[in-house]
């Protein structure tokens, strides 16, 4: 009685162990850090000593503040409340302009490439100018006032929000809109029923992310003219009044951080 022959079992390959990471790509991103920190400082002819130097102006600035006089906080409130408005108005407006411009912007929703490539670019263009930017060049078309605010922060906000959007619409599950297409949907059923219900809920959070960003940014917009609590900004400054200044810095975190804790607890409930 023969016996069948025992096959041996083919050894495993020796799995070869990740090499650690080369010390010296390490080294050469550090030097190189430190030339462009020292080659910036030489530009801008910025150094140690001088900051040395300007440290006991800063702390007699720092001295100056204290106390702050918060009697002056009754009479920049409404101002406060103005910044605050300006900031909500000029999200609505961007939020609901936004929309049509991440559509157009989405590749997956807009297939053509001559159509989102440039709306793309404008949005760039969009995202490229500072606020205080935008805010002069509607206080030179309509004047001192809070309506230039409202508008500077509405294009700032249709640039912020339309580029976040756009994004989230790129990445949605493709499977519903392939759906709606085999049985016949339109393009604007299709973008109602497929597209925005897997978008609401990070549209929502990108809105009022924004409008945590507007409400800074309306706080200084003031100082070329576009309104809100910005323009005491300046007077105080210009008249060196900086426990006031201060107050106006220390009224404006207080307000920020409670649109900033209400503004997370609405998105971690939405995500």
């Amino acid at each position: 009685m023969t016996t069948a022959p025992v096959r041996q079992a083919n050894p495993q390959p020796e799995r070869k162990r990740p090499q650690p990471p080369s010390r010296t790509k390490h080294y050469l991103t550090a030097v190189l850090l430190l030339l462009l920190v020292w080659g910036s400082a030489w530009k801008t002819e910025s150094t140690l000593s001088e900051l040395v130097r300007g440290a006991p102006n800063m702390l007699d600035l720092i001295k100056e503040m204290f106390p702050p006089d918060w009697g002056y906080v009754e009479r920049i409130m409404p101002a406060m409340l103005d910044t605050i408005r300006m900031a909500i108005v000029g999200t609505t407006i961007g939020a609901v302009l936004a929309i049509p411009v991440a559509v157009l912007c989405a590749s997956n929703v807009i297939r053509t490439v001559w159509i989102y490539y440039p709306v793309r670019m404008l949005l760039n263009l969009i995202r490229t100018i500072p606020d205080l930017l935008l805010a002069s060049l509607f206080v030179a078309i309509f004047g001192l006032g809070l309506v230039s605010g409202i508008f500077a922060l509405a294009v700032f906000s249709i640039g912020l929000i339309a580029k976040l959007t756009y994004e989230a619409v790129e990445t949605i599950d493709s499977g519903p809109l392939e759906a709606m297409t085999a049985v016949g949907a339109n393009r604007m059923q299709w973008i109602a029923f497929g597209v925005v219900p897997q978008v609401m809920a990070h549209y929502t959070s990108y809105v009022l992310y924004t409008f945590e960003i507007n409400v800074r940014a309306a706080a200084i917009l003031g100082l070329v003219g576009a309104g809100g609590i910005g323009h005491y900004y300046e007077v105080t400054l210009g008249f060196l009044q900086y426990d006031r200044t201060n107050t106006i810095i220390l009224f404006t975190l207080v307000v920020v951080l409670a649109i900033d804790f209400i503004s997370m607890k609405a998105r971690e409930r939405l995500l």
